[in-house]
């Protein structure tokens, strides 16, 4: 499985940006997951969806804010993101893996978000 990131870039807070994943191989059996991390933090876990149902899991501090998404016919899982806030400003990376929450053992490069206040 390979993951290609990107949609990054500059917007103001309260702007919205569309994250994509184009996903290739076998990924109809596994849960595609966006993650962010800060520099000198942890990888935080933002949100993942089932491929194969549709069933979505979001982080807190992205509830009703973000939205996942998938497009079976181009293989790739969007992140709808809006109200952004500038504490949202890092590097956002997608994966797959077997559960909702993980492991997640195939990783996309990371596409920088920035939010200016």
């Amino acid at each position: 499985v390979q993951l290609q990131a990107s949609g990054g870039g500059l917007v103001q807070a309260g702007g919205s940006l569309r994250l994509s994943c184009a996903a290739s191989g076998r990924t109809s059996n596994y849960y595609m997951g966006w993650f962010r991390q800060a520099p000198g933090k942890e990888r935080e876990f933002v949100a993942a969806i089932s491929w194969s149902s549709g069933s979505t899991y979001y982080a807190d501090s992205v509830k009703g804010r973000f939205t996942i998404s998938r497009d079976s016919a181009k293989n790739t899982v969007y992140l709808q993101m809006n109200s952004l806030k500038p504490e949202d400003t890092v590097v956002y990376y997608c994966a797959a893996g077997t559960y909702p929450y993980g492991p997640y053992y195939y990783w996309g490069q990371g596409t920088l978000v920035t939010v200016s206040s």
